[in-house]
């Protein structure tokens, strides 16, 4: 079925469509909230295409035109209809990467990619940075609260313009002209921002010391228990600036919620360290999957 499926552009005005199927879908990594796909989907050249119980996802640019794993009801899904012939998908959540060996038995290998599992966290936790692992965490917060003029507030559409300005200044500081992937990050987080008012259910915060914008951070909900933060950026001249953002803004958002998902680290060791210091409470595992 999938080969014969009409793939079209992602785009806002079937935001709602397909969000039905992804709040049907047992269980939602950070690369499908809507927020994600829409931020990249340039990048990626992300298409979709609809059935009665999934929405396909395939990439079409930077790197070879592959499926992503689709959402929707995989309970209710036959898979040896949905799948008739050879595939390969990336991001392949566990609980699918089951059903389909539970269903399919034979023909399929899975490739462990470690740099896409998503990192997962205690909301309380990370609020409140108790005990010996978060010591270094909760110093660098005191100290910002105590050194700086801050102020924080949610991000609005109001404050769009003001959050770009900053987000040219931090890239200005780290070259990402020179970078790739910040030069692809980049153009997510503008993407996302000239689309604010449109994307349903983002979530932001601002942290301004002396009036000026040091911090942002964009977030959403995944489901009823968790939350994915997308974008965290702050000046690097404010020490504490980033445990500042990170317990602020959960504690202002998301006490509702159980879990935080800070995404993945892309095989990057610095980024894998950062993660790592915040103490994970567990990981999201997606991994390639491939279907004879």
């Amino acid at each position: 079925m999938i080969h014969s499926l009409r793939f079209r552009p992602v785009n806002l005005e079937e935001q709602a469509l397909y969000k039905q199927y992804l709040n049907q879908t047992p269980q939602i990594a950070s690369d499908y909230s809507f927020g994600n796909i829409w931020g990249w989907a340039e990048y990626y050249g992300l298409e979709w295409a609809f059935t009665p119980t999934l929405c396909w996802l395939k990439q079409t640019r930077n790197g070879p035109e592959t499926l992503w794993a689709p959402i929707g009801d995989w309970n209710k899904t036959n898979w040896k209809e949905a799948i008739t012939g050879p595939c390969r998908m990336i991001r392949t959540p566990q609980i699918l990467i089951d059903a389909l060996i539970n269903e399919l038995h034979d023909g399929i290998s899975v490739e462990e990619t470690p740099g896409q599992w998503d990192y997962l966290y205690s909301v309380r936790e990370l609020v409140e940075l108790k005990g010996n692992r978060f010591h270094r965490k909760k110093n660098l917060f005191s100290q910002f609260q105590k050194q700086y003029a801050w102020t924080y507030e949610s991000m609005t559409f109001s404050s769009v313009q003001q959050v770009s300005a900053m987000q040219k200044e931090w890239c200005l500081a780290h070259e990402c002209l020179d970078s790739d992937a910040l030069a692809a990050e980049n153009a997510a987080i503008a993407r996302v921002l000239s689309h604010w008012n449109e994307l349903e259910g983002l979530m932001g915060g601002i942290l301004r010391v002396d009036g000026r914008i040091a911090a942002y951070t964009i977030a959403e909900p995944l489901d009823r228990e968790s939350l994915v933060i997308h974008f965290e950026k702050g000046l690097g001249e404010y020490k504490g600036v980033y445990q500042a953002i990170n317990a602020l803004f959960l504690a202002h958002a998301a006490t509702e919620f159980s879990v935080v998902n800070r995404e993945q680290d892309l095989d990057e060791n610095g980024l894998r360290q950062a993660k790592k210091s915040y103490n994970p409470i567990g990981q999201l595992s997606k991994n390639t999957v491939s279907i004879a």
